[in-house]
């Protein structure tokens, strides 16, 4: 699943061409590029689900002012699904703005839906770049965040 996902971000999200719209179209296209129908399904529908996080006020149990002393509490599943390194990444980007509460967590509901039992780092990287691209007004973290994924450091960062 997370397969297509990266395929469907790769392939269209610098397109200049108009993102297909029309769900048999693309899931036959998935299909000759390899997918099995039913994991398209399961990506299709991970996408549709992003989409609809933007529709959802979860701001009333969001924290108000500065976050610098809120510690988010991870349930066992979100820490068998994250481990140290992903959650302490997410620290970073809310430490740097590049997500804030709201951000963060529609990264964490994403991360949980993907089915796959190796998620790493770098997949949580991507999926956060997939959450910024499809939230409006977030195009500067999505620079940003971009910027993280492709220039890698070199040597250490202090």
């Amino acid at each position: 699943m997370f397969d297509i996902l990266m395929y469907l971000f790769e392939n269209f999200i610098h397109s200049e061409t108009e993102i297909r719209v029309d769900q048999d179209e693309l899931t036959d296209e998935l299909v000759r590029a390899g997918f099995h129908q039913d994991e398209i399904y399961k990506a299709l529908s991970w996408l549709e689900k992003l989409a609809a996080l933007q529709e959802t006020d979860i701001n009333p149990y969001l924290v108000k002012g500065p976050t610098s002393f809120v510690t988010r509490i991870y349930t066992h599943d979100e820490e068998m699904r994250l481990d140290i390194e992903c959650r302490g990444f997410l620290m970073f980007l809310e430490h740097i703005n590049v997500l804030d509460s709201t951000t963060r967590e529609m990264v964490i509901d994403r991360v949980m839906e993907i089915d796959s039992k190796e998620f790493c780092l770098e997949d949580m990287k991507w999926v956060v770049l997939m959450v910024l691209f499809n939230v409006p007004g977030k195009e500067n973290a999505y620079a940003q965040m971009e910027d993280l994924l492709f220039d890698e450091p070199e040597g250490p960062l202090h």
